[in-house]
């Protein structure tokens, strides 16, 4: 085997622990904020660890008390979560079909090309004409219309990503199982969804971030705590004279819980995808 000399392997070392440094620097930084009085954020020089640890803000966010500032907080969290959750299933029950027919029909290819053009567009050119269409239906300030506004930013990102992934998967094992008398289901459920299975897992991961971070059309679509979602639930902090930035980044903590977590779970479904496509395959 090639032997890597001493300074190279020094050098890739230090080029990760760089890399770990500049990713989890601000992360690190967001969590010192949370737990610093709010004198120690305001100080000069800036204390760059806290004199005490203060968990009350946790408890505030956390609160369920009626007309607090915890309750909007979970409310507004148990928002995106649903909201984020129905566009995600949708868009992957969307993309799996649309996807799978572009792959194996590349005439209808351009198809595909005209819908993800709409990227091109800036948000606010779609607000008003979303705006009324919501309107129309009696879905502002709701969560499922909020949804199905996603669904239509998620639906061509995710297609385009299932797409890649069923043109990597050999048309002669979906062949081979129909000459064995496998249907068309038959054949997607057994054999070539089990082999996109990480893609699916990937285009689920990042469908449901999309979903998560958005704000400007959560911000124009939303007036109050039934649909509100996080992201504007944690600008309305940073909306007075006087903002408690300690407040602010332990909403930013909290919020960054929920897609780690999901995160660690699509790692493991990315890792069984791989190793059940090989032994298929």
């Amino acid at each position: 085997m090639e032997r890597r000399s001493p300074l190279f392997s020094a050098f890739i070392h230090l080029s990760a622990m760089l890399l770990a440094a500049v990713i989890l620097a601000p992360i690190l930084w967001l969590f010192i904020m949370s737990i610093s009085p709010a004198a120690d954020l305001a100080a000069k020089p800036l204390r760059w660890w806290p004199q005490s640890v203060d968990f009350s803000r946790y408890q505030v966010l956390l609160s369920t008390l009626e007309n607090s500032a915890g309750a909007a907080f979970t409310s507004s969290l148990r928002n995106s979560i649903e909201v984020a959750g129905m566009a995600t299933i949708a868009a992957i029950a969307l993309a799996i079909p649309a996807g799978w027919a572009v792959s194996r029909t590349p005439s209808v290819g351009w198809s595909l090309s005209m819908v993800i053009a709409t990227y091109m567009l800036p948000p606010v050119a779609l607000a008003v004409p979303l705006y009324m269409g919501l309107s129309h239906l009696g879905m502002l300030n709701n969560v499922f219309g909020l949804a199905l506004v996603y669904l239509t930013i998620l639906a061509p990102f995710t297609t385009w990503l299932m797409k890649s992934g069923f043109d990597s998967i050999p048309r002669e094992i979906e062949s081979a199982a129909m000459i064995d008398g496998a249907g068309l289901f038959q054949t997607l459920r057994i054999i070539t969804l089990p082999l996109a299975a990480p893609v699916v897992a990937t285009s689920s991961l990042f469908a449901f971030l999309l979903a998560w971070d958005e704000f400007f059309y959560a911000l124009l679509f939303t007036s109050d705590q039934r649909a509100k979602t996080l992201t504007v639930a944690i600008a309305d902090l940073a909306g007075g004279r006087v903002s408690d930035y300690g407040l602010i980044a332990t909403a930013g903590v909290l919020a960054a819980l929920p897609p780690v977590l999901i995160g660690l779970v699509m790692q493991r479904a990315l890792i069984s995808g791989l190793t059940s496509g090989g032994v298929k395959g």
